[in-house]
């Protein structure tokens, strides 16, 4: 049975967790908002009424969550509002779209290391950065392999038994 009082507050939990790693507040206030609601689709409206906020704000959250494709705009039937919903595989899709930082990062910090010195103090922690950076970039099509084998498996478990 859901207990509204701990969701709203595990929700704005996880929210200020998204803050403090650097995302901004207002969307990750939106979409914890939007992923803890059992409505498939909530229009801006729905949404600024859970959070006590103003359309503008929710208006410049989603703009952002459909950019990184954390959020999907669709629109709702008979109307000329639109709604708003987590795609199916939204943690993959905003990881997925931003393996190139890992490149760009190896490749600024080789740089970073070659004009310090790769030898300098400096250089060998430039070095080390991007050494971390290739590796991430090595492996994250594994690491994305290995995801979609897992949500094939919990997709088959969450299944809905035919009724």
């Amino acid at each position: 049975m859901r207990d509204e009082a701990a969701a709203r507050d595990v929700t704005e939990r996880m929210a200020m967790m998204m803050a403090e790693w650097g995302f901004p507040r207002m969307p990750a206030r939106v979409l914890m908002a939007v992923m803890a609601d059992d409505a498939e689709v909530l229009t801006a409206g729905e949404i600024g009424e859970r959070l006590s906020v103003s359309p503008a704000a929710v208006s410049g959250a989603v703009r952002y969550l459909i950019h990184l494709r954390m959020l999907e705009k669709v629109p709702l039937p008979k109307s000329r509002r639109d709604g708003y919903r987590i795609p199916e595989d939204a943690w993959y899709e905003g990881t997925a779209i931003k393996t190139d930082i890992y490149r760009a990062a190896a490749q600024m910090s080789g740089e970073a290391a070659k004009a310090l010195g790769e030898e300098s103090p400096a250089g060998r922690r430039m070095v080390v950065m991007r050494e971390y950076f290739e590796f991430i970039e090595d492996q994250f099509p594994r690491i994305l392999q290995l995801w979609k084998e897992r949500k094939t498996t919990l997709d088959a478990q969450t299944q809905e038994p035919p009724a």
